[in-house]
């Protein structure tokens, strides 16, 4: 197959990159129409079903610590193939799941396949754009992205009419095959100096890493927000469909505020990183979120079987989101250059592991109410807040 390397300055570049972004929401968000279904269908229960979810973004977690430093060895290119080889055998794995255990055994390694996409796509934009553009490229590319969370839950909705639940991982597979050949074919090569794989070498980059208090606070902070929104993710089929009685094949129409806000906040971020530093895009990111999680605590209080209390203020949460999630990165990656990938590993590890334990304790007490993930979101998007004030307050008036 002949190779044709984009040039960074095609647009085409980012919206591949976005396209590798994409597969690891995309995973999530094309199967949770189909959660009510495939939990009756596997005789088990919500817990269970949120487990499917905590165990991929587990998988997904855990090989960021491993994805990073061998692509900082071997080249983003090789693992970024790799690891969606991975996936799409994953992705025919869980479609052949017969009981629940399976099936999160598969979502497991689905995530270890997934992360390469979202990680080594930051990596490989760091690379090419420098940390000064790198924010407004990841801005770019998160709008872009945005288009997965808008089109996949009405289509997993749609194929729930027509088709029985294991459609949804044989086109997750599809959509894996080709994602390899792009990369093999329009992707070249950007990682700028090899790094050593000895132990030592990873525990240094990592310790070097772990003592960067910007990088820890950049890393949470955004990480709490989209803790907050997995969350609601995975229990919004739940929420939506079993408690407030959204007909499947609407469900994906919950989503339009979620979208449209994420891609406005990425759209303003791009616009606005030439004015604004990354820090102020960041804490008024936290703050909107915060802000829109009261209201939404709020609101179901108030109106309890009301769908827009729900969905309007999910807006602008995912506003937020759109804010804080580039330019953090861009603030976490910015130092080190030559261990951008370890670098966008670990901050990838500590985003899924927040998000995982966000959605397996939310599982564990999510019966009949909402209130359990609200709760948790207003909590969680709090102390992102309080990190975003403090990272503002350190990089504005750094000690002399």
């Amino acid at each position: 197959m002949t190779t044709r390397h984009l040039h960074p300055d095609s647009p085409w570049l980012l919206a591949l990159l976005a396209a590798l972004v994409a597969l690891g929401p995309l995973s999530v968000d094309v199967y949770l129409p189909a959660m009510p279904t495939m939990m009756v269908a596997l005789d088990t229960d919500i817990r269970h079903m949120h487990l499917t979810l905590s165990s991929y973004l587990t998988g997904f977690a855990l090989f960021h610590l491993a994805c990073g430093p061998l692509a900082d060895r071997f080249g983003r290119k090789p693992i970024l193939i790799g690891g969606t080889v991975l996936f799409v055998a994953a992705c025919v794995g869980c479609s052949l799941a017969e009981t629940v255990d399976e099936l999160v055994f598969f979502r497991f390694i689905q995530g270890i396949g997934a992360c390469v996409g979202p990680t080594l796509a930051r990596a490989v934009a760091r690379d090419i754009f420098g940390p000064t553009r790198a924010a407004r490229a990841l801005s770019l590319i998160a709008m872009m992205m945005a288009l997965a969370p808008a089109i996949a839950p009405a289509m997993g909705g749609v194929m729930m009419l027509w088709l029985p639940w294991p459609s949804i991982f044989v086109f997750l597979a599809v959509y894996g095959i080709a994602m390899i050949m792009l990369i093999h074919v329009f992707l070249g090569e950007s990682l700028p100096q090899r790094q050593s794989l000895h132990p030592l070498s990873i525990l240094v980059n990592y310790g070097t890493l772990l003592r960067s208090p910007m990088f820890l606070i950049a890393t949470f902070a955004s990480g709490f927000v989209y803790a907050g929104f997995l969350a609601y993710l995975a229990s919004s089929s739940f929420v939506y469909i079993d408690m407030l009685g959204v007909p499947v094949e609407y469900f994906g129409l919950t989503f339009i505020t979620s979208v449209l806000g994420y891609m406005a906040g990425s759209g303003l971020s791009a616009r606005l990183t030439k004015n604004y530093t990354s820090e102020q895009m960041v804490l008024a990111g936290a703050a909107i979120a915060a802000v829109a999680a009261g209201t939404v605590w709020m609101g179901a209080k108030l109106l309890p079987d009301s769908i827009t209390v729900m969905m309007i203020p999910m807006m602008f949460y995912s506003l937020g989101i759109g804010l804080i999630l580039p330019n953090a990165m861009a603030i976490a990656l910015s130092p080190f250059p030559y261990i951008a990938g370890t670098a966008s590993a670990l901050l990838g590890f500590v985003q899924m592991s927040l998000s995982a334990f966000a959605t397996a304790i939310v599982g564990n007490y999510l019966v009949d109410s909402p209130a359990p993930v609200l709760n948790f979101m207003l909590a969680i998007s709090g102390f992102a807040l309080l990190l975003s004030m403090v990272l503002f307050r350190v990089r504005t008036h750094p000690k002399p």
